[in-house]
Parts: structure tokens; C-alpha cells; sequence
């Protein structure tokens, strides 16, 4: 199952990173951005742990730490399921984990109380190509 959210993905715009990936297995695949690879070495290492995954980084990320401040430079995105009740079109109510996609500062501001109440299972990183190329190491 850990190998579902072990992934490394680019298109045009954008970076995909599996949350269940962990640094070291990041600077160990030869597919990942040589640049991102330098930037975890540089900067993100100065407070993260080699065998810290990107899903308990971002889940119990701050706003005072410096990998958070690198990855609001590379205009990060999480992408996190989170429960969600829908009403069915019999009118009762169905709880299930619906997916979207939120800007770092958006689920960082979120406290540990409110991203455990919404069930919050962080699934991808998401960083801009743009963002990492203006970056400088």
C-alpha cells in the first residue's frame, strides 16, 4: 500500500511528490529534479530528519520552520483527503474522504486538533516549476 503515495510525477507546471516518500528516498531517485534534490540538501536538511517522509513533514509542519519558509518559496501545494459530509439525494447524510488540493499556508494554518476532527491524510506535494527555477541554491 506504501508503494501507492511512493511516486515521483512532473508536467509542464508542476512537481508531484507521493507524501509517503521519505528525503532520503527522494535523493536516491535518479528520476527527481536534480534542483529540488539540491534544495532538500541545502535547506530543507537544516530542520527535517534524512528519514522524515513529506506526509508527517507537511502534517506537523509550523509556520516558524524553515523547510516551511523554502517550500512557500517553491509555492507548495498539499494535496490531502479529508472527510467530508455530502447529503445523498435521498437526504441522508454519507460521510466519505473527498480529496482537494490547498496551498502549504492554508493546511499549515491549520492546528493539529482541526486536521485530526477533518480526518486530514496528506497524499501529494505539489511544487510550481516556475518557483523552482527562479529558486536559487
Amino acid at each position: 500500500m506504501n508503494r501507492d503515495f511512493k511516486y515521483f510525477m512532473q508536467d509542464a507546471g508542476s512537481l508531484y511528490l507521493g507524501a509517503k516518500l521519505s528525503y532520503a528516498e527522494i535523493l536516491q531517485d535518479e528520476m527527481v529534479n536534480f534542483k529540488y534534490k539540491s534544495i532538500v540538501e541545502h535547506y530543507i536538511f537544516k530542520d527535517t530528519d534524512p528519514d522524515t517522509t513529506l506526509e508527517s513533514q507537511l502534517y506537523y509542519m509550523t509556520k516558524d520552520q524553515f523547510s516551511y519558509r523554502t517550500y512557500g518559496q517553491l509555492k507548495a501545494k498539499v494535496k490531502v483527503s479529508m472527510l467530508e459530509e455530502k447529503k445523498s439525494i435521498w437526504g441522508r447524510a454519507k460521510t466519505g474522504y473527498q480529496s482537494k488540493v490547498m496551498k502549504l499556508d492554508e493546511f499549515v494554518s491549520m492546528n493539529l486538533a482541526q486536521k485530526k476532527a477533518a480526518g486530514a491524510v496528506v497524499e501529494e506535494l505539489i511544487l510550481s516549476k516556475l518557483a523552482l527555477m527562479s529558486f536559487s541554491v
